[in-house]
């Protein structure tokens, strides 16, 4: 029997499609990925017998990223990742799919790919080919064709079965495009971005932003956000006056008209008419004119029109709007969401979607109008060959869905009945009125046939609008004139639903990403989103703007990205070479990045009026290791350290609160201590901030504290309180977080799993001993007499926190069961020393303060020789000047930067002399 692997895009759709091609008779398992399942059934492929297996990815499979060495952003010139190495890299590597798709494709003969029908499904098409071609069976005849692509727009029976009829080949010309996309994207946006944020995050201290980013899609988008407010800053009002004319019909209708004139720019002038016309008591209706008028039914829904939509009339923003849509789509409920077509397809069942609406409650009776025969057939619109227009495929209830989900699904259908409804019409009349020699005019529709807006109501019109039965000659009475002084206003700030109109026009971004990119500008705080969902420019996205225009304008423009968006999809349709319009595109960049970097100084006198420099910003926190002044800590995003004196910037941990530590100093460089407390929940850990960006060991990752750092004998490190691996995570370690007290805690150093313990104890300590049975390291907890917790008089006592009785209490009870029960590394040994080491970590820790100091002195000496001779003259100078000897306490390698010691004990002065 042949096999046939079918891969779809999401783990809900692979559920969705094997429920409908296999009529509901399959069977589930799991596979090596815990995120996809698959769906098992027999069927016939290509008129043979043929066992089925349904399954998923979720998303892309690899991303594209430079490889590792490149992504040191302090010894890397951004300038290189222009023609720096890439690779594709697993994009979820804790789902493990790669190698899930290569176990299932084992002994296949067929591979069906069912991802989503654009130019990202066709890029992961061949992601999957890749994973799977090595493990199939090879054809049996090298012209026959293996790989299969199912072509759908819809989750429903009609329309799977016809995709499964109909396999096509997948095209390899638009897989490509996206790969040139996302490799463009990553070598032009990180190398502007790196160049900027370190620049001026160097320099300013209230950007309020963790990445000062550039996109070569989020920039010109920013900028017509930042263009509308520059139109709004230049605006100079101007003063002009208006005649405002009431006047009441027999109907005792107060009717408001418009003035001929419109508007006077000259007071006095204006004065003239209202002279002439307050006197006057009547008003005599000089013409009535009357006209029918049509409002044409709305086009088929596409993907801009909904995000537009809402973002103006359902208050959502197009990302999340396009989330629920997405939502939706792989529950059956409506049509594929992204899509450029507004015209149906010759084959689309109107009226089978209108009967399956008819059932509703909510416009069932309007529905049934409409099949009776009120339907109409719906305007032509725009073909893009992409996909249908959005529709929805299944009756949905209030109850079903939630309220978000509601909204769209609700405008969705609306939109569609709408669509084949009637277009709506009305009388459209103009009365025209004479006072004194002043002509004034009042209009009014009145309701003709409702149409389509007794769907779509929230276009219907309003009762307002209709005049009263008026005839030439009739004279009505004058109530109120009024001269009003008025002023020019200018335009309002973009609003959404304006930018993406403005982007897709510019040919900026996709139906896909177009929401993307908005959302992109708002977090890195270019924009903020004002009432009425108004994209506000905020300082920043400002300055950024003026400093392109101001450098290089093609940086800001529509017109440069629009142009790459056109080559690519010149490779999309096989009519340009992939690596030549990649190297085209590059080349053009990487000449504009290097004027950008030489010209430089015009975006930053724009910063220096703006923002203040970081020797102006913050609060003093705690004394550098190098000249003993005090540094600035600089709160805003991102957080961060500043000395004004050695003109340095060190990266701090980010959300959470920052403090001194009991103004201890780190052994290895001098700087003081400072500690990191998160505000959720509460995990806290020391560190020293020259460590945290710069890692004095190689098994020390950067960005890390006290608690992973691997200093043998500091008694803030790992070596000294770690307690036992963490049973939560890979490769974390509970350590004793010594700055806790009195509600003392353990934290993983990796994950946020924490463990409270020993509560009003007076002292905690990690002990060298190890528990017997567990391998985790003792702990010594010393209370004060009167709230001792141990039991009678005692106050001090130690033993494991997860075998000893006597702790059992004092220790949170839930996470010490999870941690025991768990089993890992029981009696192996899971703590800081010989247990960490017995299980990979390295040579076994001597428990003799001489022989660990010496491991300690031999390895750092190697790892400055393989570090390049750069650090070691200055090793020795500092040597020369007796740095290691002040005040006869004990010598030991150090950093380069290292400027004092902390004292120790006479004893073991002498032992390590």
């Amino acid at each position: 029997m042949k096999q046939v692997l079918m891969v779809a895009e999401k783990p809900s759709l692979a559920q969705s499609l094997a429920q409908i091609l296999s009529n509901g008779r399959m069977r589930q398992r799991k596979g090596l990925s815990s995120a996809c399942s698959i769906y098992e059934y027999e069927g016939t492929f290509m008129n043979q017998p043929a066992k089925f297996k349904m399954t998923s990815v979720c998303g892309h499979v690899f991303s594209t990223d430079f490889l590792p060495r490149y992504n040191n952003w302090d010894k890397i010139d951004p300038a290189e990742l222009f023609s720096a190495q890439t690779e594709k890299r697993e994009a979820n590597p804790k789902m493990n799919i790669p190698k899930f798709l290569n176990s299932e494709a084992r002994n296949c003969d067929y591979l069906v790919l069912w991802l989503d029908c654009d130019k990202e499904g066709e890029n992961i098409c061949f992601e999957v080919i890749n994973c799977t071609k090595s493990a199939m069976k090879p054809p049996a005849y090298s012209k026959d064709q293996i790989v299969f692509r199912a072509k759908f727009s819809a989750i429903t029976d009609k329309d799977i079965k016809l995709a499964m009829k109909n396999l096509i080949e997948p095209n390899e010309n638009e897989a490509l495009s996206v790969d040139a996309r996302q490799e463009l994207d990553l070598r032009i946006g990180c190398a502007f971005t790196r160049f900027q944020t370190k620049f001026f995050q160097n320099k300013y201290g209230n950007l309020d932003s963790a990445l000062i980013s550039y996109g070569p899609c989020q920039t010109p988008t920013l900028g017509f956000c930042v263009e509308r407010h520059d139109r709004i800053a230049s605006f100079k009002p101007e003063t002009y006056f208006v005649l405002s004319v009431k006047v009441t019909a027999p109907s005792q209708k107060i009717l408001t008209l418009d003035w001929d004139r419109i508007r006077i720019f000259d007071n006095e002038v204006a004065n003239v008419y209202f002279a002439m016309i307050k006197q006057k008591t009547e008003a005599r209706v000089t013409n009535i004119s009357q006209k029918e008028k049509v409002k044409q039914r709305p086009l088929a829904l596409n993907t801009v029109e909904l995000m537009r939509v809402a973002s103006s009339g359902l208050n959502m923003g197009p990302h999340h709007a396009m989330m629920i849509a997405e939502r939706l789509y792989t529950q059956g409920y409506i049509s594929y969401p992204r899509t450029e077509t507004t015209n149906y397809p010759e084959n689309f069942d109107i009226r089978g979607t209108l009967q399956m609406q008819s059932r509703s409650t909510e416009w069932g009776n309007d529905v049934q109008e409409l099949l009776s025969g009120a339907m109409v057939r719906p305007r032509k619109g725009h073909d893009a060959g992409d996909h249908p227009p959005i529709t929805p495929m299944k009756l949905a209830t209030r109850n079903e869905l939630d309220s978000d989900s509601w909204k769209i699904y609700d405008y969705i259908t609306r939109h569609f009945l709408g669509s084949v409804a009637p277009d709506l019409k009305y009388l459209h009349t103009v009365i025209s009125l004479q006072i004194g020699e002043e002509s004034f005019t009042c209009s009014g529709k009145a309701l003709i046939d409702p149409g389509y807006t007794k769907l779509m109501t929230w276009q219907a019109l309003g009762a307002e609008e209709t005049l009263p039965d008026l005839k030439k000659g009739d004279v009505l009475k004058v109530s109120e004139v009024k001269l009003l002084e008025r002023q020019t206003s200018p335009p309002d700030y973009l609003t959404e639903s304006e930018l993406i109109t403005l982007m897709e026009k510019n040919g900026i971004g996709t139906d896909a990403s177009i929401p993307v990119h908005i959302n992109n500008i708002c977090q890195r705080n270019y924009v903020t989103v004002g009432t009425g969902r108004k994209l506000i420019p905020t300082s920043l996205g400002i300055v950024l703007v003026h400093g392109y225009h101001k450098i290089d304008p093609d940086l800001v423009l529509p017109t440069t990205r629009a142009a790459v968006e056109k080559q690519l999809n010149l490779i999309a349709l096989g009519k340009e070479n992939f690596e030549s319009v990649l190297q085209h595109t590059l080349t053009v960049f990487r000449l504009k990045f290097q004027y950008f970097v030489t010209n430089i100084v015009g975006m930053d006198e724009l910063f220096e009026a703006s923002f203040s420099p970081l020797s102006e910003s913050g609060k003093p926190v705690s004394r550098c290791g190098k000249c003993r002044r005090y540094m600035k800590l600089i709160a805003t995003k991102p957080c961060r350290i500043h000395c004004p004196i050695c003109d340095e910037t060190l990266s701090v941990p980010q959300g959470g609160n920052i403090r001194i530590y009991k103004e201890l100093k780190c052994p290895l460089d001098d700087f003081e201590l400072l500690q990191y407390t998160t505000g959720v929940k509460g995990k806290s850990f020391v560190f020293c901030p020259y460590c945290y960006n710069n890692p004095p060991f190689r098994d020390m990752r950067k960005q890390s504290g006290c608690n992973g750092c691997t200093h043998p004998s500091c008694q803030h490190s790992l070596q000294s309180n770690g307690v036992s691996n963490c049973n939560m995570c890979e490769g974390g370690v509970l350590v004793l977080d010594p700055g806790s007290g009195p509600k003392w805690k353990l934290c993983c150093n990796k994950c946020d799993t924490i463990v409270k313990l020993f509560e009003d104890a007076m002292k905690v300590s990690v002990d060298e001993d190890t528990c017997k049975d567990c391998g985790s390291q003792l702990l010594f907890a010393e209370y004060k007499k009167e709230k001792t917790k141990l039991g009678g008089n005692i106050t001090e006592a130690t033993g494991c926190i997860f075998c000893d009785a006597r702790f059992s209490s004092l220790v949170d009870k839930m996470q010490a069961l999870k941690m025991r029960n768990s089993g890992r590394g029981r009696g192996r040994g899971r703590g800081r020393g010989r247990g960490m080491r017995s299980r990979g970590r390295g040579r076994s820790k001597p428990k003799d303060k001489m022989a660990q100091l010496a491991a300690y002195f031999v390895e750092r000496s190697l790892e400055l020789f393989f570090d390049g001779l750069r650090r070691v003259p200055h090793c020795y100078e500092e040597i020369a000047q007796h740095k290691f000897l002040r005040n006869h306490r004990a010598t030991r390698l150090t950093r380069a930067e290292t400027r004092s010691s902390d004292s120790r004990s006479s004893k073991s002065e002498a032992d390590e002399r």
